[in-house]
């Protein structure tokens, strides 16, 4: 039996709400929701994905970085459940770069991120990681950390005139 759960949309109220940390990562109930994550992430193209895309505002999100049809450039990374994240930017220029969403399908834009972070997490066991994260990886992570605050990768634009339809998009890249 699947647990796939439909992606929220863009304009769902959950993508606007400041996810709750998660008390026990070693509950039944988070080793669920991590499952569930899991098997949703694997039924899309994306390389990452955070428990209120699927209607639950709770502090967990996956990173799951690998090339794809959206992605072809992305690295190989096995993928990553990270509880109760934070991240600390190791460095005050940030760079733009091309993101897009599971939750907001049909557009991409350039987006500002900072190109090395340090982040700390629970894994999927509660042990604490402290983990240094550069480039497209420490991009994936930001964005769905910004799931975790109520935030989209729209809100983080500079400029309207940064979004791009998917189709444009992949005119630019070429």
């Amino acid at each position: 039996m699947t647990n796939f759960i439909e992606i929220a949309q863009l304009g769902a109220k959950v993508l606007r709400l400041q996810a709750e940390p998660i008390a026990d990562a070693s509950s039944t109930e988070t080793q669920q929701l991590i499952k569930t994550l899991q098997e949703s992430l694997a039924t899309t193209e994306g390389v990452g994905i955070a428990a209120p895309q699927i209607s639950i505002s709770k502090q967990v999100i996956i990173i799951a970085s690998r090339p794809t049809l959206r992605y072809p450039q992305a690295p190989l990374m096995e993928p990553t459940v990270m509880i109760n994240p934070s991240f600390t930017a190791l460095s005050e220029t940030k760079e733009k770069d091309w993101e897009g969403c599971l939750s907001i399908p049909g557009i991409r834009a350039r987006v500002p991120r900072y190109k090395k972070i340090q982040i700390k997490y629970l894994d999927q066991q509660g042990t604490a990681i402290d983990i240094i994260l550069e480039d497209f990886v420490a991009r994936v992570f930001q964005h769905e950390f910004d799931h975790l605050q109520g935030k989209v990768y729209l809100d983080r634009l500079e400029s309207n005139e940064d979004i791009y339809s998917e189709n444009e998009y992949l005119l630019a890249i070429k």
